[in-house]
């Protein structure tokens, strides 16, 4: 994949494109600052973004602000959005602002290999990874809503796993169980959880929506 990277640490910067054209991809080009990456985008084209969370100039959550900003001008653009510990404010926000194609997960996760290709790859697929810490404490602190209490411990383990952005077949190999299995799960899932069926709505991404946001 064509990646382009963000991040205003040398040593980051550095690592991350070790990391990517080790595992064969392209770094297209890498950058220090947010105001960089919209013109760079549109003229490298890049299959996807990596975003430090906190840059400058408040290195506060610049991270999510171009992120939201890039998946308005470039919906097919997998935006993988990384910092340094776990903020349920801002994966709340990188999901509400466009589910498709966006990610967060913590910089120790993926400096293990493969582990930043998986994601990126699910990515560009438009599918959704969030990071387990995350996942696993929001689903306990939003443990009171109804939808989600009506969960089975086997569905609550699927949703969460479905959160990191496994595949039926990935999540059926982690839990050692059939692809089908899975696939019932995933179904009572959204059937708990009371999310419409259409075409036109990403299910999987509703569904990890609606324990973040209850």
């Amino acid at each position: 994949m064509r990646v382009l990277v963000v991040d205003d640490q040398l040593i980051t910067r550095a690592g991350l494109h070790q990391l990517l054209t080790g595992e064969g991809h392209q770094v297209v080009g890498v950058l220090e600052h947010p105001d960089e990456v919209a013109p760079a985008v549109a003229a490298l084209r890049p299959d996807a973004v990596i975003l430090d969370l906190v840059m400058p100039p408040d290195f506060s959550d610049e991270g999510v602000q171009v992120a939201l900003a890039l998946r308005r001008e470039h919906a097919g653009l997998g935006i993988l959005v990384l910092s340094e510990h776990a903020i349920p404010e801002c994966a709340e926000r990188l999901l509400k602002g466009g589910e498709k194609g966006t990610g967060y997960l913590l910089k120790e996760r993926i400096m293990v290999p493969p582990q930043l290709s998986r994601a990126l790859r699910h990515l560009a697929d438009g599918g959704t990874v969030m990071e387990p810490e995350l996942i696993g404490d929001l689903m306990k602190a939003r443990g009171r809503d109804k939808r989600l209490a009506a969960l089975s411990a086997s569905e609550r383990e699927v949703l969460r796993l479905l959160a990191e952005g496994l595949t039926d077949r990935g999540i059926a190999e982690r839990l050692h169980v059939s692809k089908n299995t899975v696939s019932t799960h995933v179904s009572h899932v959204f059937d708990k959880l009371d999310l419409p069926r259409s075409s036109l709505d990403n299910r999987r991404v509703r569904a990890i929506l609606t324990y973040l946001q209850h």
